[in-house]
């Protein structure tokens, strides 16, 4: 499948039933939703989607599943977070097999590696497939940088095609158009910062909080690009305290809380994560219902399938 690597992507959560097994149900109600509201890709085992916890059967079963699902309405990205070159290498050639649309790809997990044996790891990938891949750049989270000097050098791979860029450094996305133009689509995966990387030329948004606020989201993104600006800042500021919940250690819990709030999720997670409770729950549950108390009318047309809002 081609595509465009541009517009929202969620990365969306993995939906577990109280006996800890794949929810298909409560998973289909959210990718509903995300389908309704106008996403332009649906990203599964990322960070939110709990990965490190999932069997590799399980993350084939959520493939499948999907793909029949959208039944090809948008793509479906397949993430890839190994710790050996070997493993990343057969996730990949089967994500093909099963028909995924594309890849999004960590450097190799808790080993930092450096310059060289990240290169390796990346084009080794990248060479295995015939996939389009886009390169997860988060350094906060996941300790390894991948830097412009690192990107000039993945250039030569033409199924290297985009950046989620998660540096949290809101400069990069100017450094990156500046040096490699169209070579790489640019998509920002922090939520807070988003509506200013979408901005600065941003092609795209990995969105989080999208999993529970997928109008808001495509609004924003719509919105930004047809030039209406001040509309998308409004929206922004609104949203603000709620995406910041995307960058706690603990964001897969307050996303699928946030999910339950909007009624298109649920909040089992598995272990060794385990649900909110307490003062912290109640936290941010006043953070998502002091938003829901005031949540806004958004522009006509800046959400919804196959939709192009006007510019000014």
């Amino acid at each position: 499948m081609k595509f465009d690597w541009k517009g929202v992507f969620p990365a969306v959560t993995t939906k577990f039933t109280d006996n800890d097994e794949l929810d298909f149900d409560a998973f289909d109600i959210n990718i509903n939703a995300q389908l309704e509201a106008g996403v332009d890709g649906i990203i599964l085992g990322g960070s939110l989607g709990e990965a490190s916890v999932l069997t590799s059967d399980e993350k084939f079963a959520l493939l499948k599943h999907t793909l029949e699902y959208v039944g090809g309405k948008v793509p479906v990205i397949l993430n890839i977070a190994e710790q050996s070159t070997s493993s990343a290498i057969d996730i990949a050639k089967k994500a093909f097999e099963y028909g995924a649309s594309g890849l999004m790809l960590l450097p190799p997990m808790r080993y930092s590696s450096d310059e060289d044996e990240t290169i390796a790891y990346l084009t080794a990938i990248a060479e295995s497939t015939p996939l389009p891949i886009m390169i997860y750049n988060n350094p906060v989270d996941y300790k390894t940088e991948i830097t412009l000097d690192m990107f000039e050098r993945l250039r030569a791979y033409p199924t290297i095609q985009a950046i989620k860029e998660s540096t949290r450094n809101i400069i990069n996305t100017t450094r990156l158009i500046n040096r490699f133009g169209d070579r790489y689509k640019i998509f920002t995966g922090v939520d807070p910062i988003a509506t200013e990387s979408l901005i600065m030329g941003a092609h795209g948004w990995v969105a989080g909080l999208v999993d529970a606020f997928p109008k808001e989201t495509v609004a924003i993104y719509r919105l930004v690009k047809a030039g209406r600006i001040a509309e998308a800042i409004a929206i922004h500021r609104w949203f603000l305290p709620v995406l910041e919940l995307d960058i706690h250690a603990k964001l897969v819990q307050y996303i699928k809380l946030a999910e339950v709030a909007t009624g298109i999720g649920t909040e089992n997670v598995r272990a060794p994560r385990l649900p909110l409770k307490g003062a912290e729950r109640e936290k941010v549950l006043n953070v998502i219902n002091a938003a829901l108390a005031v949540r806004p009318q958004l522009p006509e047309g800046s959400w919804g399938r196959l939709e192009k809002v006007q510019a000014n």
